[in-house]
């Protein structure tokens, strides 16, 4: 996947150390980028954005997301669906920008305000085929849900998983895939991990009460019927010391959101990824964006996803920030959701 001239810039001016929320990399950011040297990138994702000295976490980035133009069939159906913007003329977006992370949404380095990263492009794209506005406003994880029931904001577009508990009381259009990765040295002799046979005997970093961890205690229970040694979860409560942990040797494996682990992959080249694992594993899971249900702005919103899908500004997004693994061809309304729990 070729990566933009635009994200490849010679660093200048000050810099900024941006701790990824879970991720366990710290990535050096622009506080200023000047002329990209004119060559095309080749080879792979983490190969090229390694390449490209880092990503531009400055205000410039929004100025270079992708766009498109109103999409007709979109702008047709919210007008019949009846559906009117909290404000008028905008797509009102909840999203965690003062408290997210690279590479899904976070605030510019430059301004601590600007709304960048992938979930950003996605709003703004989708906000664009709706012909509105897009109008982020930053809010705290907890206070997305009864902010889309009350009227508060229209969308929120902010890794969402979409599970059947969730589908009550919201409406869903994925347009990505909910993965969990697993990520090593770069020069660690470890080279795939699918399932419990690859983990035995292994020491994983693991954060607690996540699905990571869920999943990789399941894999032990498995490993131990087999009689095989199971894999030492190890546990930090610190980011940092979670990867200076993977970078001397004491732990073989961090296990953690794909899409962090991704972006710190590229932005380093000091750890790479050796296996996948659905969020919702063993079911799949799909990320989407979440409205209030039946206040008919979903269906509109699915037609812009596609829109974008087939005009190529979606993977413009996904080679931005280094998420192709994530792509769907399609985006759905509703898709099966990951099932309740007891």
């Amino acid at each position: 996947m070729a990566i933009n001239k635009k994200q490849i810039g010679v660093i200048v001016g000050a810099v900024v150390v941006v701790a990824l929320a879970g991720g366990g990399i710290a990535i050096a950011a622009n506080a200023n980028s000047s002329n990209s040297p004119d060559v095309e990138a080749t080879g792979s994702a983490e190969e090229q954005v390694a390449a490209a000295t880092s990503f531009d976490l400055t205000t410039k980035n929004a100025d270079d997301r992708p766009s498109i133009d109103p999409v007709a069939d979109a702008v047709a159906s919210l007008k019949a669906s009846g559906f009117q913007p909290i404000e008028a003329g905008k797509l009102t977006v909840a999203q965690t920008v003062k408290s997210g992370a690279p590479p899904l949404v976070f605030a510019a380095s430059d301004d601590n305000t600007t709304p960048l990263g992938s979930e950003a492009d996605f709003a703004a794209l989708v906000a664009d085929g709706l012909g509105l506005e897009y109008n982020p406003v930053s809010v705290d994880w907890a206070d997305w849900p009864l902010g889309i029931q009350s009227g508060k904001y229209d969308i929120i577009l902010n890794n969402v998983t979409v599970t059947e508990e969730r589908k009550e009381l919201y409406d869903f259009a994925s347009y990505r895939v909910d993965l969990l990765g697993f990520y090593v040295k770069a020069d660690s002799d470890i080279t795939s991990i699918k399932g419990s046979a690859d983990i035995s005997g292994l020491t994983i970093i693991v954060d607690s009460g996540t699905n990571q961890e869920k999943i990789l205690l399941a894999w032990n229970e498995e490993l131990a019927a087999a009689g095989k040694k199971p894999a030492e979860l190890v546990y930090y409560n610190d980011s940092a010391a979670a990867n200076l942990a993977l970078q001397s040797g004491r732990a073989d494996v961090y296990f953690y959101p794909n899409a962090s682990g991704a972006y710190a992959a590229a932005s380093t080249g000091d750890t790479k990824q050796v296996g996948t694992v659905s969020g919702g594993w063993p079911q799949t899971a799909d990320i989407a964006a979440a409205t209030k249900k039946g206040n008919g702005l979903i269906d509109a919103v699915g037609l812009v996803i596609n829109a974008t899908i087939e005009g190529g500004q979606y993977q413009e997004v996904l080679d931005r920030w280094g998420l192709d693994s994530e792509s769907i061809p399609k985006s759905e309304i509703n898709p099966p959701g990951l099932p309740k729990t007891d």
